[in-house]
């Protein structure tokens, strides 16, 4: 390359270089690769050359405009991105949300409230049994004495899954607790003295019903229980929970498939105030009764024997009445001011009631 082209590309480089915008680049191109620029017009003058120089030199001109055209569109593209990030950075906005303070994990009212139902049945010597969510039919239904005819097992009250299991039964998302104590008096043998708390699935939904909701149901087997031991064992701890050594307890005779005889449990409570304890009223709390014979029967268990009783409850429905809590919907939103309202400190553990 001749000493005139060196030159041309050495200015352009440092013109370049020194090129700090667009438009200080787009006057560096247009001198050089214009239809008057340096470079053009040595393209032109190259007719003026004699043939024996002219191939020789418009291969030095065309290899040159190349590497030019190169190193101007380079330069361009660095300028573009240089002025890209000018602006992102002048126009940086900040669209996250500020830190959250932080605060201790808080214990949900339902979790808090099974470790005390744990904490008081288990100073009476019961342990806690666990079991799948979905059963079979025959768990749910058919080992505690409920007909085929009866109401739950329709479609419209019970959430059947697709299928049956390996035993031909259907399956089914647990309408109540009471398939553990099946799966416990099948498997261990009596005495027997557990609760079940837990998940259950019903078809009901309104402002006073969810399609999944807790209860706690317990059960012991032993030799010569009777509807004393019951009555006491309940009174004990509905009086521990709330907190009232004095709290009226009353009992009504019922009927349930899977008891006989059966009783629904009331506390003593003010209708007009809420107050529990006293005010002449009375609210059902739970269901009870010692546990059918037929049902100790299909588990495997001689009712001539042995004896038992059962109970169930909501846990919503006794977290609400203990905690004063009006509405059952906000258990399941995640509203995390409502958390902070009704949770409880995770470091204080659930502690059993004087008296109890």
């Amino acid at each position: 390359m001749n000493d005139d082209l060196l030159a041309l590309k050495a200015d352009t480089d440092a013109a370049l270089a020194a090129a700090e915008d667009l438009r200080a680049w787009d006057a560096v191109r247009v001198g050089v690769l214009g239809k008057n620029g340096t470079l053009t017009q040595q393209l032109k003058e190259l007719g003026k050359v004699s043939p024996e120089q002219r191939r020789e030199r418009g291969a030095a001109l065309n290899r040159l405009k190349d590497e030019l055209a190169s190193a101007i569109d380079a330069r361009r593209a660095a300028l573009e991105a240089a002025a890209l990030d000018a602006q992102l950075a002048a126009e940086r906005m900040d669209v996250t949300l500020p830190p959250r303070p932080v605060v201790p994990g808080l214990v949900h009212p339902i979790s808090r409230t099974i470790e005390e139902m744990a904490a008081i049945f288990g100073a009476m010597g019961f342990g806690i049994a666990e079991g799948p969510d979905v059963e079979d039919d025959w768990r749910n239904f058919g080992a505690l004495n409920i007909p085929a005819h009866h109401s739950a097992r329709e479609d419209m009250d019970t959430f059947y899954l697709p299928g049956t299991d390996a035993q031909g039964r259907r399956r089914v998302l647990r309408t109540h607790t009471s398939p553990v104590q099946v799966r416990t008096m099948t498997s261990q043998e009596p005495p027997l003295r557990v609760i079940v708390p837990g998940r259950t699935y019903r078809a009901d939904h309104d402002a006073t019903h969810s399609p999944m909701f807790h209860q706690v149901e317990g059960l012991a087997i032993d030799r010569n229980l009777t509807l004393g031991h019951l009555k006491g064992c309940l009174i004990d701890f509905l009086r521990a929970f709330f907190g009232i050594s004095n709290l009226p307890v009353r009992f009504r005779s019922s009927y349930f498939p899977f008891t006989e005889p059966s009783m629904e449990v009331d506390i003593g409570w003010n209708r007009k105030t809420g107050e529990l304890g006293g005010g002449g009223d009375w609210l059902e709390i739970l269901g009870s009764g010692m546990v059918h014979a037929k049902v100790l029967a299909n588990c495997g268990i001689d009712p001539r024997e042995w004896q038992g009783f059962a109970f169930g409850m909501g846990i919503e429905r006794v977290t609400m009445l203990k905690h004063g809590i009006p509405d059952l919907r906000p258990f399941y939103e995640s509203d995390i001011r409502w958390l902070r309202h009704y949770g409880f400190n995770p470091l204080a553990p659930a502690m059993l009631h004087e008296g109890l």
